[in-house]
């Protein structure tokens, strides 16, 4: 692989499921406008492309690009800087569902997935979230013999390691805790990814996501699947990464938390 370039400041870069830009603007354009993050990736925006409130997030500062279908799915990228060469396929045979977006911002490649839930291990739809994930770490291989440091964020719906679950006995061998789901995840580290968080807190436990039913946000019976990766040049400058769990804390929230990565200059 080709050296990686020296990377201007990037500051702050946030992931989020939103669950529904139609439901949840107004909360994203609060938390957006207080925070401030330089780059933001939404998944779950849940809105075809013609209603997309760009203008909305252009009034408080924000470019976006956006790939989005009715109902479900659906992502985008926000930035205050400009964004170049959006991408919305990660090779030559498109998705229907819109769960991928890239873009080059600042000199970094950013990536932004939505990776398919898989309902259960014994679902057609877990082999399309294998078979997708085997294309993700292609495409990724693909961008790493080029010049710029990539970050990739979003909802990957698999839990990274035991620690990162609230029941790791009683979710063994299930859906997001699966080992042919880790070794898929595996394969993208071995691409030459981070995870972040986890090289900055080997030990802590936190999580970004919980089910809206049996009080399990006030019990903290989460799982922590909104990860963001990175190649080394932007893994040497992390300096913090922050899950929000305030946001949760909303009038009809998502069930899941901004997380968001702090680069020192």
């Amino acid at each position: 692989m080709e050296p990686e370039k020296t990377v201007p400041h990037l500051g702050k870069a946030t992931t989020w499921n939103v669950n529904s830009l139609k439901v949840r603007l107004p909360q994203v354009l609060e938390w957006l406008s207080r925070e401030k993050p330089d780059v933001a990736c939404l998944q779950e925006t849940k809105m075809p492309d013609a209603q997309f409130p760009h203008q909305a997030f252009r009034d408080i500062g924000y470019d976006a690009v956006w790939a989005g279908q009715p109902t479900y799915n659906g992502v985008a990228i926000l930035s205050r800087s400009p964004i170049e060469i959006p991408q919305t396929s990660m090779d030559d045979h498109p998705d229907d569902h819109k769960r991928f977006l890239s873009a080059r911002i600042g000199g970094v490649r950013v990536v932004n997935v939505y990776v398919p839930n898989g309902q259960d291990l014994d679902s057609p739809k877990f082999s399309y979230k294998l078979e997708w994930l085997e294309r993700l770490a292609r495409y990724l291989g693909s961008i790493r013999s080029g010049p710029d440091p990539v970050l990739l964020m979003g909802d990957f719906n698999i839990v990274p390691d035991d620690l990162d679950t609230w029941d790791p006995q009683g979710s063994k061998d299930q859906i997001f805790h699966s080992p042919p789901e880790r070794k898929a995840l595996a394969a993208i580290f071995g691409e030459g990814f981070s995870d972040l968080y986890r090289v900055l807190y080997p030990d802590r436990q936190e999580f970004s996501w919980w089910d809206y039913r049996m009080g399990n946000f006030h019990r903290n019976r989460g799982l922590r699947i909104d990860l963001i990766l990175s190649t080394p040049t932007l893994t040497g400058a992390c300096r913090e990464v922050v899950i929000d769990r305030q946001a949760r804390k909303h009038e009809r929230p998502s069930d899941h938390v901004p997380v968001t990565v702090v680069f020192s200059a």
